[in-house]
């Protein structure tokens, strides 16, 4: 029985690291889109210049809905 014992050592050894490395694998953040880009979507041409102008005068903006 220890005879049996020892020669499946290696293979539990190889089944635990295996089960490790894919736990590991599954639980991992997944990598940006290879297509993705660093800038940053602006909706209104020009939005923030009108938004620096503002800070510089010390007024916030004049149009209230």
């Amino acid at each position: 029985m220890a005879i049996v014992a020892i020669l499946l050592l290696p293979v539990v050894t190889m089944l635990l690291y295996g089960m490790d490395r894919t736990e590991d694998w599954l639980t991992r953040a997944p990598a940006p889109p290879r297509h993705a880009r660093a800038r940053h979507l602006r909706l209104i041409h020009g939005g923030r210049r009108r938004e620096a102008q503002a800070d510089r005068t010390g007024r916030g903006s004049s149009e209230a809905a």
